[in-house]
């Protein structure tokens, strides 16, 4: 089940669970129409329901519903037998009415038994808006539907069903205002923002921008590469100079 739908039912709920009293097991009222479209697309309807209200729910019939359907039994032998299988609560009708009369019955003035109703019929469904406190429950896209609350049941707790929230009343709403002008709290105070400190960009470490000095060979290969070596001037004593310094040892 995706989470929006999870989200609405829930919200749906915890409205008529707040402002009607609802509360669990959820009694479900089942008509054979609901089991006819539940048999026609291989829905199972025991454990779909509770998975999608996410809380135990007792699936209810009455015996004029029953009777109905076993008129048209050719057509609804399947959905005849899903729902001879839950509870029957007793209508009170001596004779067997029609399931739509028999329904409304049940529900009466205030719905006070707490019932979801669950059908198909668009007619039922129409009616029964009008009524506060009535869930209506169908099949759409092979998957249960929890109707939005109808108007008479906003109207019935005092909010507006355009801008109605779902969790908190018209009464509990003025509570809560009260509550803050007692504490001197005001409505519309923003929290104030917090800036966001930006980076600011650094400039880079003077050390790992210097250029790497390169290791000078010590010795004469790197003087003589460097073009620092001079070369020695060896100073040639003349051939005659030679000769009379040879010849005055001689004689000596």
């Amino acid at each position: 089940m995706k989470i929006t739908r999870y989200k609405k039912v829930q919200k749906y709920m915890k409205f008529y669970y707040n402002n009607f009293g609802f509360h669990q097991p959820y009694q479900v009222l089942v008509d054979g129409t609901f089991c006819f479209a539940a048999f026609k697309e291989q829905i199972n309807i025991r454990e779909q329901l509770p998975k999608y209200l996410n809380n135990p729910v007792k699936l209810l019939t009455t015996r004029c519903i029953i009777k109905e359907t076993e008129k048209i039994s050719k057509k609804t032998h399947g959905a005849l037998t899903i729902l001879k299988q839950y509870g029957i609560h007793e209508c009170g009708h001596k004779e067997p009415v029609t399931g739509s009369k028999c329904i409304f019955s049940m529900i009466g003035k205030n719905n006070e038994k707490h019932y979801i109703l669950a059908t198909q019929d668009r007619d039922l469904q129409e009616k029964l808006r009008s009524k506060a406190g009535v869930p209506l429950l169908y099949l759409h896209n092979k998957s249960p539907t929890l109707d939005k609350p109808s108007k008479a049941s906003y109207e019935k707790v005092g909010q507006n069903f355009e801008t109605a929230t779902m969790f908190i009343s018209q009464n509990q709403n003025e509570v809560l205002k009260n509550m803050k002008k007692a504490l001197g709290v005001e409505e519309n105070v923003e929290e104030p923002k917090v800036p966001i400190k930006k980076k600011k960009t650094h400039n880079p470490n003077p050390l790992s921008c210097k250029k790497k000095k390169s290791k000078k060979p010590m010795g004469k290969e790197s003087k003589i590469k460097e073009g620092k070596v001079r070369k020695r001037k060896k100073n040639k004593i003349p051939r005659h100079v030679k000769e009379q310094l040879q010849s005055a040892l001689s004689n000596s």
